[in-house]
């Protein structure tokens, strides 16, 4: 699906769906716990979806009632092979993989677009240590045996999901573990939130310098949980306001641990008598960020610089050469750095033609590129907004965005 967008301002109050990285974890906390949860608030998309299917395929049942999910946890033991499909959701992939070898299921996971790519080397290494079977070398990956708990040495500079998968995984092994950090933990705001959700699902995680200690034989309890709003979508409306939109965002926890919620300090801090100058962010910890900070930079009249952003070229694009071909194609000036990206304003953006590459991010932040282009903006492959945010575009367009799918056009 294309969309063509013209130049427009936003105006209106705005809900922000829920979080997806609480969503994820809330769903397989509830599935792991000896009853039945309540999870309210949910937002759907593909990949909530996909994870829900995951723990379904471990046993776990689920009952959808608009955004209220019940959800009756695992009991008893898996017969035969757990077929898990990923769809493109790394983070149900690198969640569920420790949380099925913890419950002792053979399973196979399956996924599709850039998922077989994204690395998995940590799992395959610390998993097969610790008494699983890889019987396949790339997806779908097949794996059997049970976890057992004991000393896990994880790089922290690859993907908090690797940890937050074992987070889930290793209260249920018998013996005691601890999860040891060989280099400086990026995203650790993500790791807070796995942490603080575990927490109400009556799980402890003992944290040092260094290292998470789990004790093992633990039991997840069922809790009601309501998914707080999301920073990370949150941040598309904010930058918009930024350029000069007036949308009220609601439905956000000002108390959130989401890292992603730094949208705001970046935006008062690159402000100046009203217009926007530069910024230089580190986004080691707020990755998901970039895609829309850069749209912030090519709209500042000072150069921006994003650095320690490295591990985005193996999300569902290369989302530094994604956000690169995208603004430069709608008149911008940005250029890859090793580890991020430089954004020299230039005089307009005048519309043109991007490219999603399929991925969700780089199309929610050409739409918000797009308000304030001299020109029109197409965007190819527009449905991947769909994989987080499926109602971006009527949420968009009931504000006053002009957004139109070109073969109803036609």
């Amino acid at each position: 699906m294309d969309i063509r967008i013209s130049p427009s301002v936003l105006k209106g109050n705005l809900s922000i769906p829920a979080s997806k990285s609480c969503a994820h974890r809330a769903v397989i906390c509830a599935a792991l716990a000896n009853g039945t949860s309540i999870l309210s608030g949910i937002t759907m998309s593909k990949d909530i979806e996909a994870t829900i299917a995951a723990m379904s395929a471990l046993g776990a049942e689920f009952e959808i009632n608009g955004d209220t999910v019940t959800v009756k946890g695992i009991s008893g033991s898996i017969n035969g092979t757990a077929e898990i499909d990923c769809n493109e959701s790394g983070s149900t992939l690198r969640f569920v993989m420790p949380v099925a070898a913890a419950l002792g299921a053979d399973s196979v996971f399956y996924g599709r677009g850039r998922l077989p790519q994204r690395p998995i080397d940590i799992y395959r290494r610390e998993l097969t240590n610790h008494g699983i079977v890889f019987h396949t070398d790339e997806m779908p990956y097949k794996i059997s045996g049970r976890l057992t708990g004991g000393i896990y040495e994880i790089e922290g500079n690859v993907s908090s999901q690797f940890i937050t998968g074992l987070l889930f995984a290793l209260p249920l092994a018998d013996g005691d573990s601890e999860i040891v950090i060989t280099s400086r933990l990026e995203s650790r705001p993500y790791v807070d939130i796995t942490i603080d959700i575990l927490s109400r699902f009556g799980i402890t995680i003992t944290e040092t310098e260094n290292s998470f200690i789990i004790k093992g034989n633990q039991q997840y309890t069922p809790y009601d949980e309501h998914v707080e709003g999301d920073y990370s979508q949150a941040a598309f409306f904010f930058v918009a306001n930024a350029l000069g939109s007036h949308v009220n965002i609601q439905n956000l926890n000002e108390n959130s641990v989401q890292g992603d919620r730094a949208i705001m300090d970046i935006i008062s801090e690159s402000m100046k008598n009203g217009k926007i100058s530069g910024y230089k962010a580190d986004c080691s910890d707020i990755p998901d960020l970039v895609p829309i900070l850069s749209v912030l930079g090519a709209y500042g009249k000072e150069t921006s610089v994003i650095f320690n952003a490295e591990r985005l070229r193996i999300k569902e694009s290369d989302r530094l050469a994604a956000c690169a071909d995208m603004l430069n194609n709608l008149g911008g000036n940005v250029t890859v750095t090793p580890d991020g990206l430089e954004i020299v304003p230039t005089e307009k953006l005048n519309g043109g033609t991007i490219d999603s590459f399929g991925d969700h991010r780089i199309v929610m932040a050409a739409a918000i590129a797009a308000l304030n282009c001299c020109g029109d903006v197409i965007i190819k492959g527009a449905e991947a907004a769909e994989k987080s945010y499926p109602t971006f575009f009527d949420d968009y367009t009931r504000l006053g965005g002009k957004a139109y799918v070109i073969d109803m056009e036609q």
